[in-house]
């Protein structure tokens, strides 16, 4: 059985436009993985690596970003917020 095939980077970057998706991470960083993977037969063993170790490390600085946001970020439903801003004074206001 095969997998199915990848999109190139310049298709996710066009589809991430389209639906208005470039303000989310965790998809830039999947845009910069299939780039790398797209540059890989070019690379030294050694670029490759460390430019994917940068990668996996800039990944994990973006913490448990998903806290709360589970559907829209592995299920893809955005749900907006019922309220824009917090209300002043509100325990959510900063």
């Amino acid at each position: 059985m095969s997998s199915p095939a990848q999109p190139s980077s310049a298709e996710l970057a066009r589809y991430l436009e389209i639906r208005g998706e470039l303000g989310k991470p965790w998809l830039w960083q999947l845009l910069r993985l299939t780039k790398l993977r797209e540059a890989k037969d070019t690379m030294e063993p050694e670029a490759y690596l460390a430019q994917l170790q940068e990668a996996h490390a800039d990944l994990m600085r973006l913490g448990e970003f998903w806290k709360g946001r589970e559907a829209e970020v592995f299920a893809g439903r955005y749900q907006p917020p019922t309220q824009l801003e917090p209300l002043p004074g509100s325990p959510e206001d900063r």
